[in-house]
């Protein structure tokens, strides 16, 4: 089983930028694809990133493309999350997701873990 714990979230401006890192614990991290989502205050959790067991593919939601970059060291059992030029529309809780079926649903992960806020004022 493989727990998650996410870092790297904070308050900044808008236009900034700022680093997630989703560290894994367990032997497994290698076999499962990985996901970051998000959640605003009053809103559903929605898909932000993935990148597939090996790291070569990587998917976008449209809102984020060109912004952010999802990388994979598995030799770390680390996931990370660049985020550049953010904008308000940005604030959420950031999630770190993985799951054995490649997916953007949120259903289809199958652990989590606790989340890091990111606050981008305007």
């Amino acid at each position: 089983q493989v727990h998650l714990v996410e870092s790297g979230g904070g308050l900044v401006q808008a236009g900034g930028s700022l680093r997630l890192s989703c560290a894994a614990s367990g032997r497994t991290f290698s076999s499962y694809h990985m996901g970051w989502f998000r959640q605003a205050p009053g809103k559903e959790r929605e898909f932000v990133a993935a990148i597939i067991t090996s790291g070569a593919y990587t998917y976008y939601t449209d809102s984020v493309k060109g912004r952010f970059t999802i990388s994979r060291d598995n030799a770390k059992n680390t996931v990370l999350l660049q985020m550049n030029s953010l904008k308000p529309t940005d604030t959420a809780v950031y999630y770190c997701a993985a799951g054995r079926s490649w997916s953007t649903r949120v259903q289809d992960y199958e652990i989590w873990g606790q989340g890091t806020q990111v606050t981008v004022s305007s």
